[in-house]
């Protein structure tokens, strides 16, 4: 598992953001008879010892109770905002783990590998953000250094700023990893793959069909 403990390892699945386009919670969006949800909760289990799950009300919580792992602290945001950054500050101001992963639950092609190597590359820097070459980067499939990154998102939210890049910018030793290096984990970068629409999830489940017939699918 790495050069160090899982017990320096926390990830922290943001389940509270809206999901106009679906008219329903994102997360529970049925895939091959599975919840989203549930797909990034079983990549991520075995590569930490704390599983945090964030959403934006108590009444959100209650309908992903059955798609929450057990073993997942649920919290709730302290604030009204629905957007990232504020799962963010809720998320990482309750991880025990120097490091914490911050993911989406509408990824469920998300690889463990791919996550398990940004852990790795993160230590003693302040976060590990994947980049694309045209320069955009994927700041929620991403591993942070906990405690600066809870600075830096809670300064972000004071300066009215609700976008993740405003809290990247704010720390001090980011080491960005290009996608064509992850490609070498994951040859189709299915691992950042988000749902959006019913196109998507079709797509999604065609992905998983020729994965399981190959059986490869230990990403």
């Amino acid at each position: 598992m790495g050069r160090w403990s899982l017990l320096d390892r926390t990830a922290i699945i943001l389940a509270g953001g809206p999901s106009k386009r679906f008219g329903r919670e994102k997360g529970l969006v049925d895939l091959s008879g599975r919840p989203l949800v549930t797909y990034v909760q079983e990549a991520v289990r075995s590569l930490a010892e704390e599983l945090i799950v964030v959403f934006s009300s108590k009444n959100q919580a209650d309908c992903f109770r059955r798609a929450v792992d057990r073993s997942a602290r649920i919290i709730i945001d302290a604030d009204v905002l629905r957007c990232p950054i504020v799962g963010a500050v809720s998320g990482l101001s309750h991880a025990t783990g120097k490091y914490s992963a911050l993911l989406a639950c509408d990824m469920p092609l998300i690889s463990a590998n791919v996550v398990s190597r940004l852990y790795d590359m993160c230590i003693h820097r302040d976060a590990t953000v994947p980049r694309w070459p045209n320069g955009f980067i994927e700041p929620l499939h991403a591993v942070y250094r906990t405690e600066v990154a809870l600075q830096a998102s809670r300064s972000s939210l004071k300066e009215g700023r609700m976008d993740m890049r405003s809290m990247i910018e704010r720390l001090s030793d980011v080491r960005y990893i290009s996608t064509l290096f992850l490609q070498r984990l994951d040859s189709q970068l299915w691992t950042f793959f988000n749902i959006n629409s019913q196109e998507d999830l079709r797509q999604a489940e065609i992905c998983l069909r020729r994965l399981n017939v190959k059986g490869v699918w230990s990403q």
